[in-house]
């Protein structure tokens, strides 16, 4: 989830974490009103990797890393897995047809 930065009368951020969509104008920090400060939200965004995305939520046991590799493989989504045990992805296709082969599916993707 995307973090949110709001902007207090006395000058200082305050960072709070909503779901795309839902992130209130103002929040309350101490009982002071905060408003949103899209401009400090862009300068201290954390620079974003893209693809490939290597997945920790959708990952396994380091031992059964092997196990997933070839389930993927066997169902026509090869996929590469980490030692640690989680999926690499290659972009949003391939990591939606891997994640329908487990009998997954990720809410908050929007497709």
């Amino acid at each position: 989830m995307p973090v949110y930065c709001y902007r207090g009368k006395d000058g200082g951020i305050t960072e709070r974490v909503f779901r795309i969509g839902t992130a209130p104008r103002r929040v309350v920090v101490d009982g002071k009103v905060a408003i949103r400060s899209i401009v400090d939200e862009q300068k201290y965004m954390p620079p974003t990797k893209g693809w490939p995305l290597t997945c920790v939520g959708s990952g396994v046991n380091a031992n059964q890393a092997g196990e997933l590799r070839e389930h993927l493989a066997k169902h026509g989504v090869p996929t590469e897995v980490t030692p640690d045990g989680d999926p690499v992805y290659r972009n949003a296709a391939h990591r939606k047809k891997a994640l329908k082969v487990r009998g997954m599916h990720d809410n908050a993707s929007f497709g």
